[in-house]
This record gives structure tokens, sequence and C-alpha cells, in this order.
């Protein structure tokens, strides 16, 4: 997808922003205290529940409760079961940059049975410009109401939302990256946001527990992101991306470039020998009436290999859109990633 395709895609998220009225306390302050928790029997080991929540195997992940400051959170919509979507300003301490984060946290959060648990991440990307808003935190993409509802029914794991902007303006594509002499969109997206999450949710200190998703320009970071930063994340649902930064802003700095290139990241990572890597999980999905089909086979053609592991979610009568991607992600693709990811652990 060129420029030109992420214009219409920007378009779109102008025509998707948040769907706010009717919801009665937008702008109240809200908190995502859990419940309290209970001393964890000190013998108890870590499990890997199934998505539909029962424990299969051992696992290593920790819960790390939240770090702090807590921040400012108030409400920007609320989704059919009760739960908020809820909105604050990060100041970025790594990457310099302030922007705001959206966040949501499942039901399941909130019941006294995990409270000595993490919960996993997904952080979502917008397409277009995905500034100054990022449009999955409106109520109309049902993104978080189909993740309780998948959370329900077996196919996926009750993650944890973060939605943070994702340029840091509305002029230019910043591919997700650190490009010299540029607000560092790298820095914000796969340190600052987790650090953000980390300081206000319970979650797991290991890449088990960490995951992107996004469309278009945001699927590109995602998958960039993950494949840039396996030490940090395991996953990514990436639909309809890019597979090579064309930022303009790159002119000049063609080897940075090049370290944010997922085609060269792939490449490298696949070589690198069984055990010696971390195994990532790259979902891509994509709509039968939509371009971009032939580049996605080729990239998983040519670089599923070793720790490298696709998949392809095709969606029929699928456009260029987020509400045809969050249909692809409830055909497959989050039962896919769920698999792979750690899951949040009942108390006995």
């Amino acid at each position: 997808m060129n420029h030109r395709t992420r214009t219409l895609a920007a378009a779109f998220a102008l025509a998707s922003v948040a769907l706010v009225a009717g919801c009665s306390d937008e702008g109240d302050p809200v908190s995502f205290d859990g419940p309290s928790a209970a001393p964890a029997p000190a013998t108890a080991a870590p499990t890997r529940p199934a998505p539909g929540g029962s424990p299969s195997a051992p696992a290593g992940p920790r819960t790390v409760m939240p770090t702090g400051p807590k921040a400012d959170f108030t409400v920007q919509n609320t989704i059919d079961d009760g739960t908020k979507i809820a909105v604050a300003t990060l100041r970025g301490e790594k990457s310099g940059f302030t922007g705001k984060v959206w966040v949501w946290a499942p039901k399941q959060y909130f019941d006294p049975k995990y409270a000595n648990s993490g919960f996993p991440v997904l952080i979502a990307l917008p397409g277009g410009n995905g500034y100054p808003n990022n449009y999955w935190m409106g109520t109309d993409l049902k993104l978080q109401s189909s993740i309780s509802a998948w959370s329900k029914e077996g196919k996926s794991l009750p993650f944890i939302v973060a939605m943070p902007v994702l340029n840091p303006d509305d002029k230019y594509y910043y591919d997700g990256s650190d490009i010299p002499g540029q607000p560092k969109m790298g820095t914000w997206m796969t340190e600052d946001v987790p650090d953000f999450v980390r300081a206000n949710f319970r979650t797991f200190d290991s890449r088990d527990g960490w995951a992107f998703m996004g469309s278009s320009s945001g699927g590109f970071v995602g998958l960039k992101s993950v494949l840039q930063r396996p030490d940090k994340f395991k996953a990514v649902i990436a639909s309809g991306p890019d597979t090579v930064p064309d930022s303009p802003l790159w002119a000049g700095h063609e080897r940075e470039r090049q370290a944010n290139n997922p085609e060269r990241l792939a490449a490298a990572h696949g070589r690198k020998p069984a055990g010696k890597a971390n195994d990532v999980y790259l979902a891509f999905q994509i709509g039968t009436k939509e371009s971009g089909l032939k580049n996605l086979k080729s990239f998983m053609r040519n670089y599923t290999k070793g720790p490298v592991k696709t998949r392809l979610q095709i969606i029929a009568d699928g456009g260029h859109n987020a509400r045809s991607y969050v249909r692809g992600m409830g055909d497959g693709s989050i039962a896919w990633i769920s698999e792979h990811m750690q899951g949040p652990i009942p108390s006995p």
C-alpha cells in the first residue's frame, strides 16, 4: 500500500472517529484499579490457559502489579457490558513525545479470581495518520465488544487494549520509527506505551503477554515493531499492511530506513538458528476487495522460516477498512495469536 492508498485510509479514519454521543459520563475520572489481591500461594506455578481459560501447560511469565505512577484517566466511551474506554495524556520519558493513549480492560480484569494475575496486552493501531485520534477508541468498530464476546466464546484471550496515537501530526507518516531529526515514534510505540500500560495495569513480565494489531499504516507499524523487538513482543495481527517503510521523511537516511524494514528484519530473524531466537507470530489479514494479496503472499513465501511463523486470513468481500479487519479477527486471527500467548491465571 503506497501513500495514495494511505490517503484513502486516512479518509476512512476521519469517517470513523469515535461515537461518543449518549455516553453520559464522558470526561469523568475513571480508575482501572482491579480487585484487591489476596496473597498468592508461594508454591503456585504459573500456567498457560487455553483461550477458553482452562490451564493446560506450565509457563514462565510472572505477573507484574501496576508499577505507577497512576495516570489521570477520563471516560471516553462505554461498551455494552459496562466496561470503559478511557483516555490519558502520556509524556513519554524515553521518546520525549507527548500524546494521547486510550485504554480498555475486559470484564475479567475486575473479577476477584484474577486479582493476582496479569493480563495480555494488545496495542491497537489505526490506519491513516492516526492523529489526533486513534479510531479504535470508538464503539462503532466494535473492537472491544468483540474481544469481550470472543473471550467468553473461547476464541480469544481477554486482552487489555492500548490505543496510542500513531503519528505526531496529520502531515506525514513516521512509520512508527525513530527517523533522524523527527519525533521518536519508534521509541514511543515500543518503550513508552508499554511502560505506560505497565504503570497502570497488571501485566506479564514476558513477551508472551504482549502483541500488536493494526490496520493499513498501523499494520505496518505493528509488523515492524514485533520483528524489530522480538524480545518484547510475540505476535501481531497486521491487516492490509505495507511491508517496507515509505515515509518521505526517510530521505537521506537510507541506512536507518533499512534498519526499520520488515522485509530485512524478517529475513535476518529467519536466519537465526533454532533455539537461538524468539518465535514471532505474524497474522496477516487482507480483504478480497483490496489490493496487496500478491505482496503478502510473497512476503510469507520469502520469510516464513525458522522462528518466523505466519498465517493469512483472507476476508471474503472485505475491503481496506477496519470493520472488515475486525471480522477477519473473529474468523481466525485472534484465536491464532491467542494460542501462542499467555492468558490470565485464576486463583486456585
